[in-house]
């Protein structure tokens, strides 16, 4: 992998195109990054005994090959 978590990328491909971030998380053996705020989903959790259900979002991850890093 040519990026590493810290790195500033921009999306090139996909629905996210044009978005950038920063690298939470990197995933080498399935050559996948997770970006801060770029590919989130909504996960809607089930309420449970004294607590409210609710909707999280989260970041899913990306092929390392839709991004480029930018240049700090």
């Amino acid at each position: 992998m040519y990026v590493k978590k810290g790195d500033k990328v921009r999306v090139i491909a996909g629905k996210d195109k044009g978005k950038s971030g920063v690298i939470v998380r990197a995933l080498p053996k399935e050559n996948k990054i997770v970006i801060e705020g770029v590919a989130l989903f909504k996960r809607h959790t089930k309420g449970r005994t004294g607590q409210v259900g609710r909707i999280i979002e989260r970041p899913r991850p990306v092929n390392a090959s839709n991004v480029t890093r930018i240049e700090k």
